[in-house]
Parts: C-alpha cells; sequence; structure tokens
C-alpha cells in the first residue's frame, strides 16, 4: 500500500492539477469529512459535497496548478505545505471573473484509513486571495503593516 505521503500528492496531482474527478472517488471514503474549505466555515461530508465543491471552485479558476513543497507523516496523519496557482475565469463569492491570476499558499492535513482520506482540514491564505481578486485592499494600511513589507 502506498505511504499517506505519496496518497496527498496523488490527490493534488489528480483531482487539482489534471482535473481528475474520478480520483474522489478512488481517495476518499463515502464517510470522509473536510474541515476548512467551504466559504461559510460548514464541512464537507463524503465525496459527492466535496465533488460539488470542486466543480465550483473548478468553474471559478481554471489553469490551476498546486506544487506541494513538502510533506511530514506520522501514522495516519500527513502534512502538505502547498502553492497554488490559478486564473480567476468565473464568478466566485460574488465576484464577478477578473482574468487575474491569483497565487496563494496553504496547508492540508489528511488521515488516511486504508488508503483513503477519512477527514482533511485546509487552511490557506483567504487575505492574500481575496485581496488579489481586487475584493479589498490593503492600500489604508500604513507601509510597515502591509504583509510585502514584513521580513521573514
Amino acid at each position: 500500500m502506498p505511504r499517506n505521503s505519496d496518497l496527498i500528492r496523488q490527490w493534488f496531482e489528480e483531482v487539482w492539477n489534471q482535473g481528475r474527478e474520478a480520483t474522489i472517488d478512488d481517495l476518499c471514503s463515502p464517510e470522509a469529512v473536510g474541515h476548512g474549505q467551504t466559504p461559510d466555515g460548514s464541512d464537507i461530508l463524503g465525496p459527492e459535497h466535496f465533488r460539488e465543491f470542486w466543480k465550483a471552485f473548478r468553474a471559478a479558476f481554471t489553469s490551476i496548478h498546486v506544487e506541494i513543497h513538502q510533506t511530514i507523516e506520522e501514522g495516519e496523519m500527513v502534512i502538505a505545505r502547498w502553492t497554488i496557482e490559478m486564473q480567476h475565469t468565473g464568478p466566485f463569492l460574488g465576484i464577478a471573473p477578473t482574468a487575474k491570476p491569483i497565487t496563494a499558499t496553504g496547508m492540508t492535513m489528511m488521515r488516511f484509513v486504508d488508503g483513503k482520506i477519512a477527514e482533511a482540514w485546509d487552511n490557506y491564505d483567504q487575505l492574500a486571495m481575496m485581496t488579489q481578486l481586487g475584493a479589498f485592499s490593503l492600500d489604508h494600511l500604513s507601509p510597515a503593516a502591509k504583509p510585502e513589507a514584513r521580513v521573514a
């Protein structure tokens, strides 16, 4: 059986980069629960519900590419640190298509049972994404308060 870190890489490569819908059923347990993916904070329950979210997201963004920078695996759990790049070509959260390229960073933690996703948590830079979409501006902040002015 593949390692969980291989399975999370397969998930992002096939579901997100290739748009392969069949992988949702291949890797997602019928009882899977997803946390942190919906705009209203509600959980995604099972592959059918995830598929609805996935289709809506892919309708809003094209040229999706997720690059996984690192994975950490411990038992059933695996964490992936990633960057997503995409183009905003459809309506998203009431924002008309802008054709803008969008880049955001994030992390996903998944719990696998018998080679299938049982539970997943997503956390990504929604502020960066919404700012790039033009949903709001950081222009009113002082230069020192702007994220790009900070030194890591």
